[in-house]
This record gives structure tokens, C-alpha cells and sequence, in this order.
């Protein structure tokens, strides 16, 4: 019984330092306050953590686990990012904010995930193809993310916290909508990039 009401316990622990770390930060957090909100001692919080470094690594690792087996999307890894629970997208974009490792490890796995995919689109016909594969992917997966790292500005114009899911979904959807009908009606924009490019390599 003891064992198990050590992992009940961290497990709470974590989930606390989750909400926490999500709302204040990880500078803005400190092991008292998470032990407050569990109504635990900070000496057992260190106990299970070692230290607040420990608990954001555990939050960290959490948050891996829920992307990476929480969603039905397949190798959409946006997609299961979407499908997590709300804390853990709440984390997710102030790890993103604070330079978490765990955070940069999730974007990396998401982008490497998010180009095959879309490897996988060109092969079956559902996806244009691209001169810059890896370009496109972090591209297409920092648009998607933007709106829980600008979670106030987005969510003041939207009416809701991105980290909801229906906020989260809203935005979701009119980016979709742009990348599957698309915004321009003729490809002045992309010439004049091109030959921005153009100019640049001939430097």
C-alpha cells in the first residue's frame, strides 16, 4: 500500500507542478507553491524530485508521454498535440516560452513527425510537393503552434484560451482552411520572394 500511495502522490505532485509551471512559469514557480497546492510538505515534493529542476523534468516527460501516445491522428503529431488535455497544452506553450528542454525535444520530434507525413501526403496524392521539405514542415508546425505561445493576444481576439480545445480547434481549422483552399489568387507574393531568394543566393 505504501508504494502505491507514494506514486498516487507524485503523481499529484506532478500534475500540480503541471498547472503551475503552465500558468506562472518555471522561473515563476517554486516548490512551496506546488506543495501548498497538493497540501504536502515541500520536503516531500524534493523527496520524490530531488529538486524543482527534477519536477520540471518529470512535467516535461509527462508531457511527451501524453503527445506522443494521447491522439488517434496517426503521424499527425499536431493533431495529437490538439487531442492532449488542456493542462498539457497549457504547459506545453509556457515550456515553450521558457526554453524547456523537454519542450525544444517535443517541437523537433513534432517538425521530424510532421515532414514525413507530409512525405507521406506527396506519395498518395493529398499533399502538393515541396522544393524545401524540412522548410515547409517547420514552417506549416510553428503556424499551428503559434497560437498557444501568443495564447493572450490570440485568445482576446478570439474569445477563448487557445489551450481549450475550442479555441484550439477554431484556430486550427482556419489555418487548414487557408493551407487546403488557399489565400491568394495568383502567386505575386511567392514571385516576389523568389526573387528576393534569387538575390540573395547571387550575393
Amino acid at each position: 500500500m505504501g508504494s502505491v500511495s507514494d506514486l498516487t502522490a507524485r503523481a499529484r505532485i506532478r500534475d500540480a507542478a503541471l498547472a503551475r509551471f503552465g500558468a506562472d512559469g518555471i522561473a515563476g514557480t517554486s516548490v512551496r507553491a506546488v506543495a501548498a497546492d497538493v497540501g504536502v510538505s515541500p520536503g516531500l515534493v524534493l523527496h520524490h524530485f530531488g529538486s524543482k529542476d527534477g519536477l520540471r523534468q518529470a512535467c516535461d516527460d509527462h508531457v511527451l508521454d501524453s503527445i506522443r501516445g494521447g491522439g488517434q491522428a496517426g503521424d499527425d503529431a499536431l493533431g495529437e498535440v490538439l487531442q492532449a488535455a488542456t493542462p498539457v497544452r497549457r504547459y506545453l506553450a509556457r515550456a515553450f516560452l521558457d526554453g524547456s528542454s523537454g519542450a525544444s525535444a517535443l517541437f523537433t520530434e513534432i517538425v521530424d513527425r510532421t515532414e514525413a507525413w507530409l512525405a507521406d501526403g506527396v506519395r498518395e496524392g493529398w499533399a502538393h510537393p515541396a522544393d524545401d521539405t524540412r522548410a515547409r514542415a517547420v514552417v506549416y508546425v510553428s503556424w499551428l503552434l503559434a497560437p498557444l505561445v501568443l495564447g493572450d493576444h490570440v485568445g482576446r481576439l478570439l474569445g477563448g484560451d487557445p489551450a481549450e480545445t475550442a479555441t484550439a480547434i477554431r484556430g486550427a481549422r482556419a489555418g487548414l482552411e487557408m493551407l487546403t483552399k488557399g489565400l491568394f489568387t495568383d502567386d505575386r507574393w511567392l514571385a516576389a520572394y523568389a526573387a528576393v531568394n534569387d538575390q540573395e543566393r547571387s550575393k
